[in-house]
């Protein structure tokens, strides 16, 4: 996997919210990079507690809101899978996800012909 400078990373967000209707906020920022750092397609609490490590002051809410827009601006999809809770995933490419009933994460599946 490639690594996305920090900074190019701020611009798209910042461009993408803006284009969206949304405003750039370091909390955005801070969750969106949470999404970044470890693409294993968490949940909101997970998100939640991941975030608090970098920003101990951010609220539970906050995140909900955060990911909320992040979805609203295309930047992160919601991933649902049965009985379980919305989980989400930074990756915009047409894809297909799989649920390992053994180990309970969720895995990308590229599509053929890509």
């Amino acid at each position: 996997m490639t690594r996305v400078e920090p900074k190019k990373t701020s611009d798209r967000l910042s461009q993408r919210l803006r284009s969206s209707g949304f405003r750039f906020t370091p909390q955005r920022q801070h969750v969106y990079d949470v999404l970044l750092q470890k693409r294993d397609h968490p949940t909101a609490e997970e998100v939640f507690i991941r975030a608090k490590g970098g920003m101990p002051d951010i609220s539970m809410a906050t995140v909900y809101n955060c990911l909320d827009t992040l979805v609203q601006s295309g930047l992160a999809r919601q991933v649902t899978v049965d009985r379980g809770a919305t989980r989400f995933c930074p990756n915009m490419r047409e894809h297909c996800h799989f649920y390992c009933d053994v180990c309970a994460q969720v895995f990308d599946i590229g599509l053929t012909g890509e």
